[in-house]
């Protein structure tokens, strides 16, 4: 797996070879606790069925990327959006990716496109968060319990992540701080300027569908949605063949700014 260097820190990225000539590169988004290994063959069916490259990436503190240098802020995804991401685009050469992210990726993606003033060609959201809702921190205060009282879900983590506390800790911490409760990007929302594929499962256990009414409510862009049956926090893995279709649908509807 090749590494990108960013202030002397590895990050982890897989890369997906495709037309870069005539479609958008997907850069890939992963969730609170995701890793590159995480996303398994996702990215590649969808850039298999677009003919487009595409870029998987490991955050700081997840996969084999480097660990982190400190607790967590509420401003992490803000530190994310516009620090990191940005050059790591830069090295790889990406001009106007497709952003996909997921859960906090999704927010990630959002961050990116309301305020780093870089072009994007658009972005698709699964399970997005704009506000932090009861039902969130409930679910990430059960499973740090989890975490903390047994061995087992450290056991499965560390598969897939060489600092598990890190990766775990590092966002359950953040999450369940009272600070964070106030945390809210909704008022960035209307400065998105390309359109946006939202995505939510019915059974979402971190999130509702106030967060995709809040995102419609103060876009001033065409949004699409997609919410699914049967699904929960990862529509990707829960309904993929819907998925799937539904960002190709987007990606090919979308027209070049």
């Amino acid at each position: 797996m090749p590494f990108a260097t960013i202030d002397g820190r590895r990050i982890e990225y897989r890369a997906i070879l495709g037309d870069a000539g005539s479609r958008p590169t997907l850069v890939f988004l992963h969730e609170g606790l995701g890793a590159v290994a995480l996303w398994r063959d996702f990215p590649d069916k969808v850039a298999r069925r677009l003919g487009a490259p595409a870029v998987v990436y490991s955050r700081f503190g997840y996969g084999q990327s480097d660990g982190l240098l400190a607790r967590r802020t509420p401003r992490f995804m803000h530190e994310e959006a516009l620090d990191v991401l940005p050059r790591l685009l830069d090295q790889l050469g990406i001009e106007r990716p497709l952003l996909i992210g997921h859960s906090d990726g999704a927010s990630i993606a959002l961050i990116h496109g309301a305020v780093s003033k870089r072009p994007v060609h658009g972005l698709v959201c699964m399970a997005p968060h704009v506000f932090v809702e009861p039902v969130c921190v409930e679910s990430i205060g059960r499973i740090r319990e989890t975490y903390r009282a047994t061995d087992e879900l450290k056991r499965r983590l560390s598969r897939y992540h060489a600092r598990v506390d890190d990766a775990f800790l590092g966002w359950a911490d953040i999450w369940l701080e009272p600070e964070f409760l106030r945390w809210s990007i909704e008022d960035l929302v209307g400065s998105i300027t390309r359109p946006m594929l939202l995505i939510q499962g019915r059974d979402d256990e971190y999130g509702t569908l106030a967060q995709l009414d809040r995102i419609e409510a103060r876009a001033n862009v065409p949004t699409s949605r997609l919410v699914l049956d049967r699904c929960g926090h990862s529509p990707h893995r829960d309904q993929e063949a819907a998925v799937v279709d539904s960002i190709v649908a987007f990606a090919n509807g979308l027209v070049s700014p």
